[in-house]
């Protein structure tokens, strides 16, 4: 199953390229679903059917869904109090009733990741085309799974679960009760749904489409989300420059306009020809409404075989004695190097580029190394890191 994933900035027309790519597939053979978290229904009026929290078909051989967050919260919260029973009279706390309960601010973007989670578990279909919210909030929601899944390792480690037997004597000897055996099943349940989320975000068969009207503020957002996705090993594949006016020398305005529009589309060209490629679609004039302006639009088709996102460890001689450096190569394209900060804590890297972070493992064999120096070379990030000859073998 392949899934494809469609963000860019607010009102550059990221839900008509999702639907029109969702349409073209489906069109092709390709049992495709739709995905879109937003408030109001702008991928039904974009496909001119009403989408809601149960899956539609859109079209032949096209589903198109918007999960509901409201109740999928209110799910959550009923099951939590539930487990939480003794917690909660022990604090002498009022339950919450299903129906007064309204989604927190990140429902909707957690109730995306599970729907997406279940419609890859559900292989009904072929080809998951999701509609993701703005860059940043795009790539905040993609990183959610792994962080998520950090904390609840840091807060509740699994091997802790393991001394069940010894939890009451601990419990008496602290001094305080320890966490009941809920709280680590319900750490365990979660731990294993972000891990199926996660698992579909790490796969080679997932990429991103970014979707952007040339211009300047377009390309400030294609070079931030560019940044923020390769720090997530996430391979954009095409750069979808969207609304690109005709020729025109007749109207001072517009002629203007479509000036800015050629020398935003050259330096795209310069600085990702050599990547994901641009793709030019061009303004039809209105709002794409319907299936036959969806049809209208020229856009590219889904790639079978993408490359894997390769971040390789390289072995160099250091100095002239034979001693050896490790290189790590990790490729941000479109990263400046007074925007970007390393952090070596234990066996983890906090990587900072621009506005985003993550904390990332190390592989094992550079975790027996110490971080000897850093570069940025041509979009890519190189961290040297020296073998400590306290932890690597002798003769090694």
């Amino acid at each position: 199953m392949r899934t494809m994933l469609i963000t860019g900035p607010g009102g550059a027309g990221r839900t008509t390229i999702a639907a029109a790519t969702a349409l073209k597939a489906a069109r092709e053979g390709t049992r495709t679903l739709v995905l879109s978290a937003d408030h109001t229904d702008t991928l039904g009026a974009t496909l001119g059917v009403p989408t809601g929290a149960d899956p539609v078909e859109a079209a032949t051989g096209l589903t198109a869904w918007r999960p509901d967050a409201a109740e999928g919260f209110r799910e959550d919260l009923v099951a939590f109090q539930e487990r939480a029973t003794s917690v909660l009279d022990l604090l002498g706390a009022s339950r919450l009733d299903a129906e007064e309960l309204t989604p927190l601010p990140g429902a909707e973007e957690l109730a995306l990741l599970r729907a997406l989670r279940d419609a890859v578990l559900s292989e009904a279909y072929d080809l998951l085309v999701v509609d993701l919210p703005p860059g940043p909030q795009a790539v905040a929601l993609l990183g959610l799974p792994e962080e998520l899944r950090r904390y609840l390792r840091r807060l509740l480690p699994p091997e802790r679960q393991a001394a069940r037997a010894l939890r009451p004597v601990l419990g008496r000897l602290a001094g305080v009760p320890l966490p009941a055996e809920w709280l680590y099943d319900t750490a365990a349940r979660w731990d294993t749904e972000l891990a199926a989320v996660q698992t579909v975000l790490e796969q080679r068969s997932t990429t991103v489409r970014l979707v952007a009207e040339p211009g300047p503020n377009g390309t400030d957002h294609v070079r931030t989300a560019t940044v923020g996705l390769a720090l997530h090993r996430l391979r954009v594949d095409v750069l979808v420059a969207n609304r690109v006016l005709p020729h025109i020398t007749h109207d001072p305005w517009l002629s203007g306009l479509v000036a800015q529009q050629r020398k935003a589309l050259e330096s795209w060209r310069d600085a990702y020809g050599g990547g994901p490629g641009v793709h030019e679609v061009a303004h039809l004039g209105g709002d794409p409404r319907g299936g036959d302006d969806l049809t209208a639009l020229d856009l590219p088709g889904v790639n079978p075989d993408p490359a894997p996102v390769e971040w390789p460890v390289t072995e160099q001689p250091a100095d002239e004695d034979g001693g050896r450096v490790f290189v790590w190569h990790l490729p941000l394209p479109g990263a400046v190097r007074d925007e970007l900060d390393l952090i070596r804590r234990g066996d983890e890297l906090v990587v900072t580029a621009g506005q985003f972070r993550r904390i990332i493992q190390l592989p094992s064999a550079l975790r027996r190394c110490t971080v000897d120096g850093a570069s940025l070379r041509e979009g890519e990030l190189r961290i040297r890191f020296a073998p400590d000859p306290e932890l690597w073998p002798a003769g090694r």
